[in-house]
C-alpha cells in the first residue's frame, strides 16, 4: 500500500556489484531494493518504506521526518585550517566577491 503524502527522499542508482539498479531512501539508509530497471527500483523502495512505516506505527515507534519537510536555516559553518582560509579569502578578494559567495559557488 503506497504512503499518503510520501515526501521521502528517494534515489535510484546502478549497482555494478549486483548488476541491477538499487532503490534507496535517504531517511531509511538501511533499506534498499534491487530491480532490473530504474522505475522498478523506485517502485520497490517506495513499497518497502511504506511497509516499514506501517510496522513502525504498529509498534509505536517514531517515524523519521522527511528531509524535504525539515526547516533549514541555510546557514552552514565549517572550520578550515588558517592557510585554507587565507587562500580562499585572497581568491574571493581577487574575484571581487565575498568569501561566503565564493564558498557557496564552490559547494554547488
Amino acid at each position: 500500500m503506497p504512503l499518503k503524502d510520501d515526501h521521502y527522499t528517494y534515489h535510484v542508482t546502478w549497482s555494478e556489484e549486483d548488476q541491477e539498479y538499487v532503490g534507496l531512501c535517504a531517511e531509511f539508509p538501511s533499506l534498499s531494493w534491487l530491480a532490473s530497471t530504474p522505475e522498478a527500483g523506485l517502485k520497490g523502495i517506495r513499497k518497502v518504506v511504506a511497509e516499514v512505516i506501517a510496522d513502525m506505527i504498529a509498534n509505536g515507534e517514531e517515524i523519521p521526518e522527511p528531509v524535504a519537510n525539515e526547516h533549514v536555516s541555510a546557514k552552514f559553518m565549517i572550520r578550515v585550517p588558517p592557510e585554507v582560509y587565507r587562500k580562499l579569502a585572497i581568491q574571493a578578494a581577487e574575484n571581487g566577491i565575498s568569501l561566503n559567495r565564493l564558498a557557496s559557488a564552490k559547494l554547488s
